[in-house]
This record gives C-alpha cells, structure tokens and sequence, in this order.
C-alpha cells in the first residue's frame, strides 16, 4: 500500500510559479488549488461552492468525502488547551504561540483577539482532547513539574 504526505501551502503574498517548481523538483505532486473572495452583498455564492469555514483544526480529506484532523492544526489547538489549563493569559498564549512560529490560518501571527476567538473551538473538541493519549502525557508531564 502506498502512503502519501500531504502538505497544505497557505498563500499569504502574491504567488510566484516559483513556488510549484521548487515543489515538483522536490517529488511533491500538485492535488488541488483552492480559491477564496469576499462576495459582494448583492452576489450569493454559487451553487456547489462551499461557504462555510471549516472548522480550525480539521481540514477536508484527500478524498473529498468527510473532514478529518488537520494534524498541523490540532498541534495548535492541543498548545492552546496546554497553556490555559496551566492559567496562562491570553497575551501569553499569543507570545508563546508566536515565538514557537504557529499562525493563522490566514498565515498571520496570532493576537488575544485571536485566541479569544478560538475559545468555542476549544470547548467544542476539549472532550477529544481530553481523552487523546498526548492530553495525557501532557497532564503527567505537568503533574511532575507541579509536584514537590
């Protein structure tokens, strides 16, 4: 059985051609192109095209059918549960996350409005956080730190 790497490149300046040769010298093998625009009021999307976001954290799978653990994503999610379970503020959050070079999904550094933002996300998959074998590692690593 053949496995695949895939990698998710989020375009942040104008895209160079560049860009696609460096990928395909280096193996990669082009599978999609997503695009994005703010519709105007007057306009309503298209029939078919999607217009909600996908929630953070996940992404759409390699056969287009469901949504699964965007594993880049969840790192960053997992990082944020990390610091607020140990009372970290939210500016040092985003200073954290920042600094270990994590950003947003639009490619921008993150800020309190930021990961204010992303609380309900958190409430929303803190039960499969919780119960993941790296919550736990984590929880014990933190436990040991704490202990006296």
């Amino acid at each position: 059985m053949a496995y695949f790497e895939r990698i998710r490149d989020v375009v942040s300046e104008p895209f160079s051609s560049d860009v696609i040769r460096q990928r395909t010298s280096a193996g990669w093998q082009m599978v999609s192109i997503e695009w994005r625009r703010e519709l105007p009021d007057s306009e309503s999307p298209s029939e078919g095209a999607f217009s909600e976001d996908i929630p953070y954290g996940l992404c759409i799978s390699a056969d287009c059918k469901r949504l699964e653990v965007d594993p880049h994503e969840n790192k960053v999610l997992l990082l944020m549960m990390d610091l607020l379970a140990q009372d970290f503020s939210y500016s040092a959050i985003v200073s954290d996350l920042n600094e270990k070079g994590y950003r947003t999904r639009e490619g921008k550094p993150w800020s309190r409005v930021a990961v204010f933002n992303m609380m309900p996300r958190l409430i929303e998959v803190g039960p499969r956080i919780f119960s993941s074998e790296e919550w736990e590692m984590r929880r014990v690593k933190l436990a040991r730190r704490e202990a006296p």
